[in-house]
């Protein structure tokens, strides 16, 4: 019988975690040479002085839709992601809609993604694996690192170049991908909105439509002493007009986490 989602993402996170780095602090300095508008948005999040990124753990709940004319259904999401020299997110949503759960499994270790669909955690529904997967995953850890963990740019390689008003593109460079993204900052300092024309729609994991992507962000609040969003939505850029299909509001993140007790700490 094949291993639940949730028995296989807990097991690739307690690999992650089992690795255990020294903590070093992000310094001023180490600001001094990115774009201004990057600059102040690293110190409004408060990254300065707390300790480099390595792995961070995410938590949200939301709501998600399948196309323009269906309902809204609820969503959790426990998301586990881990720099370095072995990079990996794995994500997993729970859902259900006219009342029968399903689990989704996004899961991009090294160069390779897959997205995983099971109905009642019984039948396999979607397995989408490719090139435009990977890309579109490449796309998502890019997002992440910027609404989710921004002292995580710091570890990663990015090249910045400032666009009109106040708006940064970004060429990210991870395990083979290049993907790049426009991240636009709002008067205070926070980052407003986050779009990229790197990533591919697919309901099916086998039909693929590159639409514009974008990640508003519609509220900022407190996670261990950082300034960081709460709220956004996610949205496709479709010819017809714009098709919000996500919102999330994050209830935990936490940063840094060591080995789990059961693991044993080396």
């Amino acid at each position: 019988m094949r291993p639940g989602f949730r028995t296989r993402y807990e097991r690739e996170v307690s690999r992650g975690l089992a690795s255990v780095e020294p903590e070093v602090l992000v310094t001023e300095q180490e600001l001094s040479g990115l774009p201004s508008l990057l600059q102040a948005y690293l110190r409004r999040v408060g990254v300065v002085g707390r300790p480099r990124v390595r792995n961070f753990r995410v938590r949200f709940s939301g709501e998600m839709r399948p196309s323009h004319g269906s309902g809204w259904m609820k969503i959790r999401v426990d998301q586990h992601t881990f720099l370095g020299p072995d990079p990996a997110r794995l994500f997993l949503m729970r859902a259900s809609r006219f009342g029968i759960p399903f689990e989704s499994f996004h899961r991009f270790v090294g160069p390779t993604a897959t997205m995983q669909v099971r109905v009642a955690s019984l039948f396999q529904v979607v397995e989408a694996r490719g090139p435009e997967m990977d890309q579109s995953e490449t796309v998502t850890f890019f997002n992440d690192l910027c609404l989710l963990a921004p002292a995580a740019l710091l570890e990663v390689d990015v090249r910045w170049e400032e666009g009109p008003g106040r708006t940064l593109k970004g060429t990210f460079h991870h395990q083979g991908h290049c993907v790049a993204a426009v991240l636009r900052f709002d008067d205070q300092g926070d980052l407003a909105d986050f779009r990229s024309e790197d990533r591919y729609q697919s309901a099916d994991g086998k039909t693929y439509l590159n639409y514009p992507w974008s990640t508003p962000i519609r509220k900022y609040g407190g996670f261990e002493g950082f300034h960081l969003m709460v709220e956004g939505d996610a949205i496709w850029q479709e010819p017809a007009g714009p098709f919000p299909y996500a919102r999330f509001r994050v209830g935990e993140i936490a940063y840094n986490v060591g080995p789990r007790p059961e693991e044993g700490a080396p």
